[in-house]
């Protein structure tokens, strides 16, 4: 599985090169989240419902489930790359983040 940068992640998702799946639950999501990611929790995950005309980047809270997730797709014949750092390496590098109702948490 490829790993990517937060950094490489956010320039990939943002100028459309990439898809942005964030595989966390909900409530994670809904404490905080990009929205440049699409939320796909790992816990329903269906790896038909992805995208894959672009390359895919999963994300999750610390990069555990996103490599799962990798892994999933993988198995269906499809290259996908894990966010090393997960939404807390985003956090620390203070990539734009928004709360459930779209106010700006980071910008």
């Amino acid at each position: 599985m490829k790993t990517i940068s937060p950094q490489e992640a956010f320039e990939l998702v943002s100028a459309g090169l990439a898809y942005g799946i964030d595989v966390r639950e909900e409530n994670e999501w809904d404490a905080g989240h990009s929205d440049l990611f699409t939320l796909h929790p790992l816990s329903t995950f269906d790896a038909g419902k992805i995208s894959t005309d672009k390359p895919v980047i999963f994300i999750c809270r610390s990069g555990k489930r996103s490599a799962q997730a990798c892994d999933l797709l993988q198995a269906h014949g499809v290259e996908a790359s894990n966010m090393t750092g997960g939404m807390l390496e985003w956090q620390t590098l203070q990539l734009p983040m928004v709360a459930s109702n779209g106010t700006p948490l980071i910008s």
